[in-house]
């Protein structure tokens, strides 16, 4: 059964302090239509920049996730991330008026306790899911990190945290669907040990910290003079170390919450990917640093994943929507310059066509003698040509415009096109076309083989008529 994407029914803010920069700052989740995801906006910037909520707008992971895009930033967006996912949504809009989300009580339990009291509504569109194909795999083996995702048709985590401390130990956690979220990991609040917090607080790192958003583990001999400087710091009237080897300043609410906790973590910096997945996900000593590159490795398999479903596999016999007279109908390009035989494809959003490539092609007498190689800037004209089919399907009259490259990106060439092969070309539009300007996605392929692919940008213009002499 399919599954329909959610946004929030209205808008719902938090406030709090930013745990590193002491900044007081109001959070607010807004409804997003279909297809928006999740990103953040700086409300309190000129121009109330938006940054999408994607792995590769991580900049820095040292104390927490923070993104980066359009000249502004938000960090410690995880445990914000975190509750997204565990309310089970796809699109919100997160304004926020500070560089840095508010820690709350350092857990994402408030995040939920809101989201949950406005509820979500049901949107047209049916959510993607990313099922895990394979085992992925990353490893950091100087700091014993391993993540792996395997297959599985749900959403499952298991985590390891394993410090070397006397106080902490070796702690696992583990959910086994995402909807245990709420319940078992949602409350689990981040922890550090005392001789960071000492670091931190000699390097002003932790301006909004005041003991009630953090557990402070103690794993080695302190103080009563030690003890007596925290307390002052923090304005507290005495801090002791409670029997569990944490700072007396709170109880905690799992014996494993701070593996608990690194599971909120990853569940968070995960969204990152974009999509929601279905996979088990089994993460060893897990920091912000490998949940972003574990996130990189899964947003790569998914375009390697969307690319085989664009694969044409070609029917020789199969008609053609357009055969090459009906091309050069459209097209401008003629004999030797027409690398488009057929068109098996054709829709608002993206077209398919063939090119034959035989021995006969002009460019081989040259390219090479003894060793024929269809050149790679010719594949990318060929896939130009497919392309402007589209383009010029959105005018009612293509023999009277030409289509113009404005700019190629990305272009890989993945393997030799020779003479016998037949290269199936498929071209989707990257958004709308507007005054004139399309952005479109190529790929070419011979069998199940990617040989070419790029991003290209052109314009429509209109042939200009000459006139005829006066008379």
């Amino acid at each position: 059964m399919n599954v329909r994407q959610k946004t929030i029914k209205k808008e719902a803010s938090v406030s709090g302090v930013g745990l590193h920069t002491g900044a007081n700052v109001t959070l607010t989740f807004c409804p997003a239509p279909e297809n928006y995801g999740f990103k953040f906006q700086r409300i309190d910037l000129e121009g109330h920049p938006i940054i999408d909520a994607d792995a590769d707008n991580v900049t820095d992971t040292s104390r927490g996730t923070t993104i980066t895009q359009n000249g502004a930033s938000v960090s410690t967006i995880e445990h914000v991330m975190a509750s997204l996912i565990g309310m089970d949504l796809d699109n919100v809009l997160i304004k926020v008026n500070g560089p840095e989300a508010p820690i709350m009580d350092g857990s994402s339990i408030q995040f939920i306790d809101i989201l949950e009291e406005v509820g979500n509504v049901e949107q047209d569109t049916d959510r993607e899911y990313f099922t895990i194909p394979h085992n992925i795999t990353y490893t950091e083996p100087d700091r014993g990190v391993e993540i792996v995702a395997m297959p599985l048709d749900d959403y499952r985590f298991t985590c390891m945290i394993d410090y070397n401390s006397p106080v902490l130990g070796s702690q696992h956690a583990g959910i086994s669907t995402i909807a245990e979220f709420k319940k078992e990991i949602a409350s689990c609040r981040t922890f550090c040990f005392l001789h960071e917090l000492e670091y931190q607080l000699q390097h002003n790192l932790i301006k909004g910290g005041d003991l009630n958003n953090a557990i402070v583990i103690v794993d080695k001999a302190v103080t009563q003079e030690e003890l007596d400087h925290l307390a002052k710091l923090f304005n507290r009237k005495d801090i002791d170390v409670a029997p569990q080897g944490i700072l007396n300043n709170m109880e905690l609410r799992y014996q494993n919450e701070p593996a608990r906790h690194k599971l909120l973590d990853m569940i968070g910096d995960l969204a990152l990917v974009g999509m929601h997945l279905k996979g088990h996900i089994m993460a060893a000593r897990p920091g912000h640093a490998a949940n972003v590159a574990f996130a990189k490795k899964i947003k790569a398999a998914i375009k390697r994943e969307k690319n085989k479903k664009t694969q044409k596999v070609y029917d020789p016999s199969a008609p053609p929507l357009y055969d090459v007279m009906q091309i050069m109908e459209i097209l401008p390009h003629r004999q030797p310059f027409l690398f488009v035989d057929k068109i098996l494809e054709l829709s608002k959003n993206h077209v398919v066509g063939v090119k034959n490539v035989t021995m006969n092609e002009e460019f081989f007498k040259g390219h090479f003698p003894g060793s024929p190689v269809m050149p790679g800037v010719i594949q990318v004209e060929a896939m130009a040509q497919v392309g402007g089919i589209l383009v010029l399907s959105t005018v009612p009259d293509p023999s009277n415009y030409l289509t113009y490259f404005l700019k190629i990106d990305n272009v890989r060439f993945r393997a030799q096109v020779l003479p016998g092969d037949t290269i199936v070309f498929r071209c989707d539009l990257l958004e709308p076309i507007r005054r004139g300007i399309a952005q479109m996605k190529g790929v070419g392929m011979v069998g199940e083989k990617v040989v070419v692919e790029a991003e290209m940008m052109a314009q429509i213009a209109k042939v200009k008529q000459t006139e005829p002499n006066a008379s």
